[in-house]
């Protein structure tokens, strides 16, 4: 209940809200941001402060879990598959509750693998995989300087030519 609760907070906040739209906007360019009159580094401090809020709820889940006591490895990396759940999402509060969905199945589903035969290292090289399948291919644009899927030659001709026909009789 708790993380369908965020879940919905996070969607309100970055979609609906003022400082969704502020956060947003210093995220893709802080320089235009800037020039349109936002204070990018009281921006910068409020998302820290969002973002810990969310880190909080978070934490509180964590300790107040099925785990008896505070252990070293309490945590168990959830920083890091934190991070690979946003990117897997996207970034959109649906994309996240459902790729949160799956890393907890991951997670829960570990042991239960184990009994049967299979290495643990083997959900550890999904995960993996499924971060490199999406970081690979803006790294590749960079590396290779390539343009963007958004904005192609072909593409162009194309959106030009839909464009013609809507707009002749």
């Amino acid at each position: 209940m708790l993380a369908i609760l965020a879940t919905f907070t996070y969607w309100w906040l970055m979609g609906r809200s003022a400082i969704g739209y502020r956060f947003r906007m210093v995220g893709h360019n802080p320089h235009a941001a800037r020039t349109a009159g936002i204070s990018v580094e009281r921006t910068y401090v409020w998302a820290m402060a969002a973002s810990a809020a969310f880190v909080g709820v978070a934490g509180a889940n964590q300790a107040l879990g099925t785990q008896v006591g505070y252990t070293e490895t309490i945590h168990a990396g959830i920083g890091f598959d934190g991070i690979t759940v946003a990117l897997l999402g996207g970034g959109n509060a649906v994309g996240i509750f459902f790729a949160g969905l799956l890393f907890g199945a991951f997670k829960a589903g570990g042991p239960q693998m184990q009994v049967i035969g299979v290495s643990p290292e083997v959900l550890a090289i999904v995960q993996g995989a499924i971060v490199l399948f999406i970081a690979a291919p803006p790294l590749v644009r960079a590396i290779f300087r390539l343009p963007s899927l958004s904005s192609t030659p072909t593409l162009d001709r194309i959106k030009a030519r839909l464009s013609r026909k809507e707009k002749t009789p």
